[in-house]
């Protein structure tokens, strides 16, 4: 079986999706500040966005470990338990990022805002998700699905600023 990063480098429909609106690119995983967890385990950046932000992967293992975001801000989130879960993220919610309350409604109005530039934005995912094999949760699920990660699981995922031994502000709060 083919990995999925392989994936997102092969296929176009992939990539232009998760490139926009996405915002995910898995050509540029360096961050731009030097990090590490608190807990002492690796982090490896695989994929960064257009405002600075990185995507790492954290522990040993491959595809399968929790991925945590990192802004060029000071915040930074664990966002989902594997590579799989990151991309249902992007593919359903790629708005993710601008959502507050993690709401159906909020969410749909990001959608809303998001398909009047893109019209062709849901076939578009479709053709995505079904080049990777993927089946998509609801707006709701996936939200749900950050959240629970974020404040839950993430608790034990704490990015440092290693210069100044300095935790990163959390992104999604409790």
């Amino acid at each position: 079986m083919r990995s999925l990063i392989t994936s997102l480098n092969e296929d176009d429909d992939i990539a232009d999706f998760l490139a926009w609106p996405g915002d995910f690119d898995p050509d540029r995983g360096d961050h731009v500040e030097e990090v590490h967890l608190a807990s002492g385990a690796t982090l490896e950046g695989f994929a960064g966005d257009g405002a600075g932000g990185t995507y790492f992967f954290c522990g040993d293992g491959g595809e399968e470990r929790p991925v945590l975001y990192a802004d060029s801000e000071g915040g930074a989130a664990l966002v989902a338990i594997g590579l799989t879960e990151l991309l249902r993220l992007l593919l359903v919610a790629p708005w993710w990022r601008d959502c507050r309350a993690f709401t159906g409604e909020e969410s749909a109005e990001l959608a809303a805002e998001y398909l009047e530039d893109m019209p062709d934005l849901v076939a578009r995912r479709d053709r995505a998700a079904a080049a990777l094999g993927l089946d998509l949760p609801t707006e709701a699920d996936v939200l749900a699905r950050l959240r629970e990660v974020a404040t839950e699981v993430g608790k034990d995922f704490v990015l440092i600023f290693t210069p100044e031994n300095h935790p990163y502000n959390p992104l999604i709060k409790a």
